[in-house]
Order: C-alpha cells, then structure tokens, then sequence
C-alpha cells in the first residue's frame, strides 16, 4: 500500500516564518501582521477573522508580491528532492496550510501531488473573503480524508508533518507523525521529532522507525 505523505507549510515546510509573513515583508506591514500572529496564537481571533484581517492588509497585493514572497522565502533544504523520492516510490504528497491557497498552490510545481489553502480571492483582490473557504484545524483532518479517498490509501499509511497546536488534530488522525522545529505542545504528541533545516533528514526517520520507507 502507498503512503500518503501530508506536509503543514508554515513553520514546517519554511523556517522560522509563514506565507502570511513573507508575504507582509513584500508589502512593508509585518508589524501589522505579527499582531494578528500574537492574537491567533493567544486565540482572540479565529482562522476567518485573521483571514478577513491579512485579507485587508494586503490591499496592495499584485501576483509579483506573492511571486516574490514564495521566491525568497526561508524553505528548508530539500524539499523537492524528498518530494521526488516520495513519488519514485510510488507514495503520494500533499501540502495542507490554513495560509492562501494562492501562495500553497505554487508548492505543486515543486512536485506535491496536490496543494490545498484557504480559499482566498484571486490576486489582485476584488472580492471579500468568504468564511466557507478558510481552512481550520479540524478542516485540515477533512482535507486529509478527501485526499485519502484519492489516492486509495487508510489513515494507517498516512504520515503528517507539522510543527504546531494547529496541526494536533491532523496527528491525532494518522499513524505516523513527525514534529518539524515544532512547539512543545505538537512535539510531546509526535512519533517523531525533527530540529533543523533539511527536509531529507526529518524524513530520514521514517526509515529509522519504518524499515522500506524513506529509502532508494
């Protein structure tokens, strides 16, 4: 049977920093937006209020932005050469973010075999966000069993890798998960830990714990 692998992107996937971040550099508000992080992160506001946030924040957004943001964001090495081997060996990969599905979905060029986001309007903006489509934690389990139904695989060939309290119900749902530079709270919770900056090596641990996944 083939794994699914699922991938977090803020924080797991990118070092230190998130989509919403890179993309507020570009714009010249991350003062603005490290106090919408402060009160998701304190639970003052929810996925949709902080999306209706960030979504008046970058008034100004144009595709080079976002472009712009994606190219000189903090990803970890790696990325899309455990990406390659995942699918040589017949094994499935997803990105789940609650961030912009316009920023996620560029991750399918790196070769994820699907990329889901909040559903954002397309850039520049015209629209409102609509509540329907922001992703929440819980949102993300119901990602992750819409995608398994895809590929045919169980939850018990399901890995997730994520790296904070958003990412808890998705490990909860999986066999296998791994903690990347994550927080306390995600980390006590995973079957695997990861610290550093190379995707290949947290990956690596599959094959310590799981002889047959993870090698050439």
């Amino acid at each position: 049977m083939p794994l699914l692998h699922l991938f977090d992107l803020d924080g797991t996937l990118m070092y230190g920093s998130s989509s919403p971040a890179e993309i507020s550099r570009q714009l010249g508000v991350s003062a603005e937006l490290a106090a919408l992080d402060r009160a998701f992160i304190a639970q003052e506001i929810g996925p949709h209020q902080f999306s209706v946030a960030v979504h008046e924040l970058w008034a100004g957004l144009t595709a080079a932005h976002v472009r712009a943001a994606f190219d000189g964001a903090p990803w970890l090495a790696g990325i899309r050469e455990v990406w390659q081997e995942i699918r040589r060996r017949g094994d499935y990969c997803a990105v789940i973010s609650l961030s912009p599905s316009f920023f996620v979905e560029l991750l399918l060029e790196w070769g994820a075999d699907a990329a889901h986001g909040s559903v954002f309007p397309e850039v520049p903006f015209t629209r409102p966000v609509e509540a329907a489509g922001i992703l929440t934690p819980l949102g993300k389990v119901t990602v992750a069993e819409q995608l398994r139904a895809r590929f045919g695989v169980t939850r018990e060939d399901c890995v997730a890798y994520g790296d904070s309290v958003s990412d808890a119900h998705l490990f909860e749902a999986v066999a296998v998960s791994v903690a990347v530079n994550a927080r306390p709270y995600l980390a006590e919770r995973a079957t695997h830990v990861y610290e550093g900056r190379d995707l290949r090596e947290a990956y690596q641990l599959l094959e310590v714990a799981r002889p047959g996944v993870g090698t050439s």
